[in-house]
């Protein structure tokens, strides 16, 4: 799976957990929300991560 597909799967993540929020869903929207952040921060630190930005030294 490339980066684009990974992208439009956190976002659908995102969407469907606004949508659970609105119809007063808190512990799934919530959990959803959370799952989308940690997906975008994983894929994030991974792009920047091939570019060479990131030391671990």
């Amino acid at each position: 799976m490339n980066d684009f597909y990974k992208d439009i799967l956190t976002g659908i993540v995102f969407v469907i957990g606004l949508i659970g929020f609105i119809s007063g869903e808190f512990i799934i929207s919530s959990a959803l929300f959370a799952s989308a952040a940690i997906a975008s921060n994983v894929n994030l630190n991974r792009k920047r991560g091939k570019a060479g930005q990131l030391s671990w030294d």
